[in-house]
């Protein structure tokens, strides 16, 4: 009868290994019982269970985000308010949700 499992042979440096059994002993499980965790649930949702992102998709993610608040600080200074101070904003919301509860109770 054949056997319901199999050996796989996984390569890591020893000082991640290590590691990686250190915290596998602090929540009660072994290497193995990880390594099934990891297959079963990338199984279960068909995807990995973390992000994977490549360096070139990170950089124009950067590039995107600098793009988008250059924008910002543009259409700030065309507002008028490229020199407004965290109290100013403060002081304008809490007169804006001071407002909009008066409002409420009339």
């Amino acid at each position: 009868m054949e056997s319901p499992s199999t050996n796989i042979t996984i390569r890591m440096d020893r000082e991640t290994k290590k590691d990686f059994e250190e915290f596998c002993d602090n929540v009660g499980i072994n290497l193995t019982t990880a390594f099934n965790m990891f297959v079963k649930a990338t199984l279960r949702a068909r995807t990995l269970p973390f992000t994977v992102s490549d360096i070139d998709s990170r950089k124009q993610a950067r590039r995107d985000f600098l793009e988008t608040m250059e924008a910002m600080q543009a259409q700030s200074v065309i507002n008028g308010t490229d020199n407004i101070s965290m109290d100013e904003i403060n002081g304008i919301i809490s007169g804006v949700r001071k407002e909009s509860r008066r409002q409420a109770n009339v």
